[in-house]
């Protein structure tokens, strides 16, 4: 079986929009590269969730990411559409999940919700959100993931937590998939954040592993699904990784300078798609025998298209 697909859409928050003045041709070029995704047959599309650059601030356009992913809903028609992954910190998750309902009755039922604990501490601070220390965010996204659950599936969602409560919160419509919405947690915390997958998700994502990295996460999952009872398959499996494809290996190198920041030194080639098609094309049958079911990239330059039609055409149109 061959991986699915899916490409971070130009948001601004990564300098991927860095030189169009015009607020309006950034946004129309973010639709232009979703829309060329869905025609090159790529299965789905991401929105980061951040309010300015990363990891430096700028004034750099930078789009927010649930009003983006509502307009690219109605803007494509085929392929999913997901965040990689909403700030549970941002939004109260009862608002969060009648939002969620909205975009997938408007998108005809291809939403993933995608929701991790957080970590940007600036982002936090500019934007005034309380930033806790990351036990007590997790403990704050099992609040958040159950209730977003009972307001897709039940009449009227009740749930008194330390951190979130609901009293009889009525959610309707719930979304056009069933039985409900996809629900992804991204992040690969091994003692609670993979339980948590295993607990409540129906997708998560790795990102950024070597190999056996990945292969490990996958196992802890495992283990935390025979932990609670659960079908470890009907987890699907994700991963994410930063990609430079060129017709050349010096030229993805050249193309590669921005990742290096986020990843060891010498593991480039491990943690990151980098090199030629051919290369590309051995990876992905790597990532997919360590157990990831659907890869999602990020490629620095998509807004120019030509790493995107690159990547389609050598990559997705020749997997076996």
């Amino acid at each position: 079986m061959a991986l699915k697909v899916g490409v971070i859409v130009p948001q601004g928050w990564r300098m991927d929009l860095v030189g169009i003045a015009d607020p309006v041709e950034a946004y129309e070029t973010m639709t232009r590269v979703a829309q060329e995704a869905e025609a090159l047959g790529f299965d789905s599309i991401w929105l980061f969730d951040h309010f300015h650059t990363v990891p430096t601030p700028t004034q750099e356009p930078t789009f927010e990411c649930w009003t983006s992913t509502a307009a690219l809903a109605r803007d494509t028609k085929r392929v999913r559409i997901g965040q990689m992954v909403s700030c549970n910190s941002y939004r109260n998750p009862a608002l969060l999940a009648k939002m969620a309902s909205t975009v997938d009755v408007l998108s005809h039922g291809r939403l993933d919700f995608g929701i991790g604990a957080g970590w940007y501490e600036h982002e936090y601070n500019a934007y005034g959100y309380p930033f806790p220390d990351g036990p007590t965010r997790l403990r704050q996204l099992r609040d958040a993931v159950r209730i977003i659950k009972s307001m897709w599936t039940d009449e009227e969602a009740v749930f008194e937590g330390k951190f979130h409560q609901v009293r009889g919160a009525i959610n309707q419509p719930k979304g056009a998939q069933k039985p409900h919405i996809p629900l992804l947690i991204g992040g690969g915390g091994e003692k609670v954040t993979l339980k948590l997958v295993a607990q409540y998700a129906d997708a998560c994502n790795i990102g950024h592993l070597d190999n056996e990295g990945l292969a490990r996460k996958f196992a802890i999952i495992k283990d935390h699904c025979e932990e609670v009872g659960r079908d470890y398959n009907e987890i699907r499996r994700t991963v994410l990784f930063n990609c430079a494809i060129a017709e050349t290996d010096e030229e993805a190198l050249a193309k590669s300078e921005y990742y290096k920041r986020n990843i060891p030194s010498g593991r480039l080639r491990e943690q990151a798609l980098v090199g030629t098609p051919d290369a590309i094309r051995k990876r992905l049958v790597e990532i997919e025998q360590a157990g990831a079911q659907e890869l999602i990239i990020f490629l620095q330059d998509a807004a120019q298209l030509t790493s995107l039609r690159l990547f389609a055409q050598e990559c997705l149109a020749k997997q076996s």
